[in-house]
Formats: structure tokens, sequence, C-alpha cells
């Protein structure tokens, strides 16, 4: 679904293996970019919807050689009923989404 967050959309999916998914949501399981371990989901961040810009960044936060970064990229999880914010890259809580994004109303 679309949002707005800090006055910018963005693209967010609530994490859940009942809820409709978005193409690009279908498509990253497609590419084995996101996988459910049980009731927790691995996302590769740096494979889904990427930009130059937003992997430099995740790479600098979270360390050249730190755990979770391989060849390949860096790897989130995300417990169900968590939000993927596939636009700024990251996984946020429930209480954070309703405290700090809001849902766009279609003439905005």
């Amino acid at each position: 679904m679309e949002v707005k967050y800090k006055n910018k959309s963005v693209e967010v999916w609530e994490i859940s293996k009942t809820n409709e998914q978005p193409d690009w949501v279908k498509q990253a399981f497609k590419e084995n970019y996101l996988s459910w371990y049980d009731d927790r989901l691995k996302i590769l961040l740096t494979g889904i919807n990427p930009t130059a810009k937003r992997n430099i960044k995740l790479g600098i936060m979270n360390g050249i050689l730190s755990v979770g970064q391989g060849f390949g990229g860096t790897y989130a999880m995300g417990d169900i009923g968590d939000f993927l914010d596939i636009t700024n890259g990251r996984v946020i809580s429930k209480k954070y989404f309703i405290k700090h994004y809001y849902i766009k109303i279609d003439d905005e």
C-alpha cells in the first residue's frame, strides 16, 4: 500500500501469510528476496526495489563485515504484523507505523 512518511510517498506491506500481496512482494518471493522461517520473514533488502543510494546507506549503516551482511546484500527479519517499508529499505513495528505513517487518501 502507498502511504505517507515524512511528507513523502512510500510503499509498505504489512507482513502476513494471509493478506493480499502487491506485485512487488510476489516478485520478491519468486526471486527468493523474501522467505519464511516459521512465522518470521527473512528479507534481502538490497534485492527488493534496489537503488544505489539506499544500498550504500544500508551497507554503511550495517557495516561492511557485520553479521547479516554477505556478498549478496543486507538481510533483515520481520515478524507477522510488522511492516516492510520497501522505499526506505527497513522493517518497522506496527506501533511505529501507526505513530509515524499515514494512509494516503486518493486525492493527495
